[in-house]
């Protein structure tokens, strides 16, 4: 009955690859049709929720939960593109308030977001050089720690909605950019689990939305 119904794979995404490509191995592995509920950058690493089988009809139910991320910051750098992966350039000068923001948010989308505008993928357009104006969107920060600071690199621990870019709201330092991203959790799953294959009947007992639309 739960091969039936699906199955939820944890899995621990490394850097270097993208969401797609990690479903895309999964699939070819198992023959089983595949998805995920929730995007990471190819430079982020951490927790990726793969629905197998009958599971990727949950995806609406999942790609919604609040999330978990363990965040640096490289002080008195920018980025083009916010991360690691863009243009660096060195300005020297050390934000001198390390607090990120917190409750509503209002962001802009990044060009380097999967998010389609005018039926593309922005990343597209990104890529060949196009610059569009990208929509902005309201979402909620929990919580943006500081665990530690050593004048070079800042350390956060940040819960928030969906949606939100890590990376964007490590720019709000002014003179900084997100140099290492690990999403920890998402919702009630933890990226200890990494490995574990739920069927959907448990990931019902964890998420009422699911249990909700299972009955």
């Amino acid at each position: 009955m739960a091969a039936e119904a699906g199955t939820v794979l944890l899995c621990d995404k490394p850097a270097g690859v993208t969401s797609h490509d990690v479903v895309a191995e999964v699939r070819r592995e198992r023959g089983l049709k595949a998805g995920h509920a929730g995007t990471l950058d190819p430079f982020a690493t951490g927790l990726l929720l793969i629905l197998l089988g009958r599971a990727t009809r949950l995806q609406r139910f999942l790609v919604g939960l609040p999330k978990t991320y363990l965040a640096t910051a490289r002080l008195g750098w920018r980025s083009s593109t916010g991360d690691p992966d863009g243009e660096l350039a060195e300005t020297g000068r050390v934000p001198e308030s390390l607090q990120l923001p917190t409750g509503t948010v209002r962001q802009r989308v990044p060009m380097t977001s999967a998010v389609r505008v005018g039926g593309e993928r922005l990343y597209r357009k990104a890529h060949r050089g196009e610059v569009v104006e990208t929509p902005q969107r309201d979402v909620q920060v929990h919580r943006a720690e500081l665990l530690s600071s050593d004048g070079e690199y800042a350390r956060y621990e940040i819960e928030c909605s969906a949606g939100t870019y890590v990376r964007t709201l490590v720019e709000t330092l002014e003179d900084a950019y997100c140099a290492d991203l690990r999403r920890t959790a998402i919702g009630p799953f933890k990226v200890e689990d990494a490995g574990t294959e739920l069927p959907a009947e448990r990931v019902a007992e964890l998420v009422p939305a699911v249990a909700e639309a299972m009955r």
